[in-house]
């Protein structure tokens, strides 16, 4: 069970090291832009997001005119974040301090969330803690200008979208429109799983970003040094071989969360609760669930006695998410059971092992489930993340779908190695220059370098999400396995998605954030070797001498291409032959564009070949440039009845 990427980072202890205000790395970037009426928070899980918004929210109620904080999550459990907290002792000017009355997260409390919002709003208390929906229906309750001299703080800012039909999304923009309130948005993955973007460019533009990567959060770390992500095939039932999971040599008594798929995908059984019984056999032999603290113990066939956690169980789910919430020592937990829970926001910082059930086509949700077990603890050098998927089978009348499937495991891949590998900045290599390059820096001839300030913008906050957007739309996906020109996609097919999401970017801008975009795609997950003295970088299938790379031969290169070929050697050649046959009946239409860039490569073709590319050759690149002569000649006919 090979990682598909493996990562190594350098604990230098920066990101969790504090400031003279108790403030660890990211929490005094973000705090450096309180002033900001607007701000966007991108940062991953663990870097400390809620501290960050107590510094904030204080700051603001303080020191800038603002009377409430109100801080919405998507769910009650994630609400415990925001309690009450201690800062002054570590070194800030003020403590965080929630009434009771005021979160309205806990069990409990006023049975109407919308009339205790009221009562918030009309008395002199300060801070609010509630959930999405809480917020929503307030709003919808109350006229817009109660919010003036507010701060809203929306957690998992993901959870909103541009789409009218998200309510959230709606009342975001009336608050906005029609109020002097100050907004922070927090998030761990600005992007959604559904290619929606979460706010439309123009109320995008209005937000100042503050944006902590996950490389600066990992190599941050004093203990966790590395993080492996994996797959694992299957055929038939998950829980006849999820043992092959859990009881292997690299993962056997590892603190897991084990995510089980939705009742409603092809990899469920069905029957979720023999699902769970299913894995507890698989752990050893399970005793009953304590009515106290809803913890199963188990005995391992080693005799070693683990805890679980059934989160699947709904009526006894309460009893459990209270222990679990109450839990300040390693030894409380050893195994985790989740359905749709113990996602985002939930902190379990000993977990060093995610395992997750079936494809997860959000990328957010990726993102999310590998956040569970990358926090930093003494416990663990290492954090791993399997993904335990069915292969395709072609005797199966849902083939396509599994196909697809697959193709989206690739696409999470890709998205993980670019957020987590480290940002190189990239400079034009001009002639004569001979000056040393500095570390984290690379020279490219030809390369654009952002000249104004919007794409500086961009580049600084954009990079992931841009490559999100980039790696979710369907032809790119089928780009991946190498049956598209390199240059229609790095040519067409991104700037076609860039112009999309920034559609005010003129077309100097335009160039530069995809020339940006394609170089940081190729180089961060591209190897260096050394021969001889020299450097070279190797691309997809290409060694190319790093003092002489240049944006025309990164531009000849799939950047997509290298996590197909590490998964391709997983599965068998009857399973990669159906993903190609899949990926053949999505390639893209042909169009002018897509022609006119391929139009060299064919006057090049039948020069070296001496005849013209067939149409039914095997090898896809001459079927493909067969195609453009084809489109070329029926445009022509066109225009000539015309």
């Amino acid at each position: 069970m090979p990682n598909l990427m493996h990562f190594e980072y350098a604990q230098t202890g920066a990101s969790s090291n504090e400031n003279s205000m108790g403030m660890r790395a990211m929490q005094a970037r973000a705090y450096a832009a309180r002033n900001s009426q607007y701000l966007l928070l991108k940062a991953p899980p663990a870097s400390g997001k809620s501290r960050a918004l107590m510094f904030l929210a204080l700051d603001k109620l303080h020191n800038q005119g603002i009377k409430k904080a109100i801080v919405a999550v998507p769910e009650r459990s994630i609400g415990g974040s925001f309690r009450s907290t201690e800062l002054t002792k570590y070194g800030f000017f003020y403590d965080w301090e929630v009434d009771d009355n005021n979160d309205l997260c806990v069990p409990g409390g006023e049975s109407s969330k919308a009339k205790a919002f009221k009562r918030f709003m009309a008395s002199n208390d300060r801070i609010l803690i509630c959930t999405h929906a809480a917020l929503r229906s307030a709003f919808q309750a109350m006229e817009d200008d109660v919010f003036n001299d507010c701060l809203i703080a929306i957690d998992e800012f993901h959870h909103l979208s541009a789409d009218e039909a998200n309510i959230l999304g709606g009342v975001l923009r009336s608050i906005m429109a029609n109020t002097n309130a100050h907004i922070v948005a927090m998030t761990g993955s600005y992007f959604r799983g559904d290619s929606i973007p979460v706010l439309t460019p123009e109320d995008e533009a209005q937000f100042d970003k503050v944006s902590f990567n996950y490389y600066e959060q990992l190599n941050g770390y004093n203990y966790l040094k590395s993080l492996g992500i994996g797959y694992h095939f299957y055929q038939g039932r998950y829980t006849d071989v999820i043992h092959e999971v859990l009881n292997s040599e690299e993962n056997y008594g590892k603190k897991t969360i084990i995510h089980i798929p939705n009742v409603n995908s092809g990899e469920s059984t069905k029957e979720k609760y023999d699902e769970v019984d299913a894995i507890l056999e698989v752990l050893g032999e399970a005793g009953k669930r304590d009515p106290e603290t809803g913890v199963i113990l188990v005995t391992r066939p080693d005799g070693t006695v683990i805890k679980v956690a059934d989160l699947v169980e709904e009526n006894e789910r309460d009893i459990i998410q209270n222990y679990l919430r109450n839990m300040n020592h390693v030894d409380d937990m050893d195994i985790i059971i989740a359905l749709g829970m113990a996602k985002e926001g939930f902190d379990w910082e000993w977990c060093e092992h995610a395992l997750t059930v079936g494809y997860r086509s959000s990328l957010t949700e990726i993102i999310q489930i590998i956040g569970r077990c990358i926090r930093d603890s003494e416990n663990k050098s290492h954090a791993q993340f399997t993904n335990l998927i069915a292969q395709p089978d072609a005797a199966n009348e849902n083939v396509t779908i599994a196909v697809n499937n697959m193709l989206k495991a690739i696409t999470g891949s890709l998205l993980m190695e670019q957020v987590l590998a480290p940002n190189f900045k990239f400079k034009t290599k001009k002639d004569g220059d001979f000056e040393p390059t500095p570390p984290g820096t690379m020279k490219i001839g030809g390369f654009k370098e952002p000249s104004t300030k919007r794409t500086k913008a961009i580049i600084e906050s954009d990079l992931a999400d841009l490559k999100a957007a980039i790696l979710q739309d369907d032809k790119v996906i089928a780009a991946s396995a190498g049956k598209v020109d390199p240059e229609v996609v790095n040519k067409i097919l991104i700037p076609k998605i860039i112009q999309r999401k920034y559609p005010d970017l003129t077309e100097a801008e335009l160039e530069e954030v995809r020339q940006q975009v394609v170089v940081d795609c190729a180089i961060s997950s591209a190897e260096v070797t050394e021969q001889g003295g020299k450097k070279f970088i190797r691309m997809a299938d290409k060694f190319i001498n790093i003092d002489e790379l240049h944006i025309d031969l990164i531009d000849q290169i799939n950047p997509f291409q290298k996590a197909f070929e590490i998964l391709s050697k997983s599965i068998t050649t009857d399973v990669l032959k159906l993903i190609q046959e899949s990926i053949e009946t999505t390639r893209i239409q042909m169009d002018f564009e897509e022609a006119k860039l391929l139009w060299p490569k064919v006057k090049q073709f039948v020069h070296e070949k001496g005849r013209e590319p067939d149409l039914n050759s095997s090898d896809f690149n001459e079927k493909r440039l067969a195609e453009c002569v084809i489109y070329i000649k029926q445009q022509k006919r066109k225009r000539a009845t015309a």
